[in-house]
């Protein structure tokens, strides 16, 4: 029986397995770490989503929590708002019942006063009217026995006469000055009515009775009528709005007052012009002298120009003029002045620059033309710097001198670009 042949091992074979064994469990463990970093990715999103979703909740809270502290806020504001505007109606309110009270209290303390006004003048009126009315009974006696005539007996009605001539002008001065008419007419018929009446009555008092009797009776005649006009003359007075006396001696005083106040014032202008003149008098006597002192080649010419011109003064005017003529200058200037504020102006240029004053030069190629070549015209630095020579200094980079080259001719081109235009 022959015998089965002994297994053998292919390496290439096992190598293949080992390969594929090898790449299998290569991409399992790409699947297993692809799964977990899906899966870890998924849980990170997750939880990004969940923070990003807390965040989001936190911040709408947040939004909802400002909302309502605003709202909660503007509440307050129009809850403030509303009670300001109902306390500023109350106030306007009570201060509107207030002078509606005021107002009514004014028109009825206006209305007593004047109701009580208007019965004094009437009390006042009644009582001028009765006692014309006594003074006429009392004068009216005498003047009737001066009219007596057995052969005439009707002539005791010329003293009723008289004194109804007065009655009823002074009636009519009344109705006048009630009306707002011209009164003086009726009072004066009323005054001669009455003066007449005192003239019957001393006449024929002291003729037939005694002197008493006489003045009584005439005083008795010019009383009655006067009390009525003194009464019209009130109201007249009240009507026109006319002051009283002492109205008149107030408004006399302030006058008077306002009178001396005003002369003080002008009394005091006038001492300040006065002392302002003076003091600009003598200012420009000052002027004028310091002037002469200071400058006396200009203060001569400017009093010749000034009586050339036909000037009192060395005026302002003069004076520029003068200086102008004279320094070449407006007054504050003059050479010296200038050269030391460009003596000045070099000594700020070289505390810019760093640069000695000595070595300021408004030649900007005055060190350029030296080194390079030598100059055409003499040098004005004292003492005459010296001309370098070749070999004296380095020589320049050939970069320097191409550079130097180019500028020089594009200088020259320019320059006869210059002259060809003009």
């Amino acid at each position: 029986m022959p015998l089965a042949p002994e297994p053998r091992f292919d390496p290439v074979a096992l190598a293949e397995a080992e390969a594929i064994r090898t790449r299998a469990a290569a991409e399992a463990d790409a699947l297993r770490a692809e799964a977990e970093g899906k899966a870890e990715a998924e849980k990170i999103r997750a939880a990004a989503e969940a923070e990003q979703l807390r965040l989001e909740n936190e911040k709408q809270a947040l939004a909802n929590e400002r909302a309502a502290l605003r709202f909660k806020r503007e509440e307050a504001e129009q809850l403030a708002k509303i009670a300001e505007a109902e306390r500023k109606r109350e106030e306007t309110e009570r201060a509107r019942e207030a002078a509606r009270r005021q107002a009514e209290e004014q028109q009825q303390s206006e209305a007593a006063k004047a109701e009580a006004v208007e019965k004094s003048s009437k009390r006042w009126r009644r009582v001028a009217q009765g006692f014309y009315a006594l003074c006429a009974a009392v004068a009216l006696p005498v003047q009737m026995n001066a009219f007596y005539d057995e052969n005439a007996k009707y002539l005791v009605v010329a003293p009723v006469f008289i004194e109804l001539i007065a009655l009823v002008a002074l009636v009519g001065a009344a109705a006048a000055v009630t009306a707002g008419r011209p009164h003086w007419h009726y009072r004066l018929v009323a005054w001669l009515g009455a003066l007449t009446a005192a003239t019957i009555n001393i006449v024929h008092g002291l003729a037939e009775y005694d002197p008493a009797t006489a003045f009584g009776t005439a005083l008795a005649s010019i009383a009655g009528p006067g009390m009525w006009d003194l009464h019209e003359h009130g109201r007249i007075r009240k009507r026109d709005d006319k002051p009283s006396w002492r109205q008149r001696w107030a408004q006399a005083k302030v006058a008077k007052a306002e009178e001396s106040r005003r002369a003080a014032e002008e009394v005091r202008k006038q001492a300040e012009k006065e002392a302002a003149d003076k003091a600009a008098a003598e200012a420009a006597e000052q002027l004028a002298a310091a002037r002469a002192e200071e400058f006396p080649k200009v203060w001569e010419h400017a009093c010749r120009l000034a009586a050339a011109l036909g000037e009192t003064t060395v005026t302002e005017t003069v004076w520029r003029r003068a200086h102008l003529d004279i320094e070449g200058a407006e007054p504050g200037e003059s050479a010296e002045t200038i050269r030391a504020r460009n003596v000045a102006a070099a000594r700020v240029e070289s505390a810019r620059t760093g640069a000695p004053v000595s070595t300021l030069s408004k030649t900007t190629n005055a060190q350029r033309a030296i080194q390079v070549k030598t100059p055409t015209r003499r040098s004005s630095y004292k003492p005459t710097p010296p001309v370098r020579k070749p070999g004296d200094t380095p020589r320049f980079h050939p970069v320097a001198r191409r550079l130097h080259g180019e500028t020089k001719r594009r200088l020259n081109a320019a320059k006869q670009a210059t002259e060809k235009k003009d």
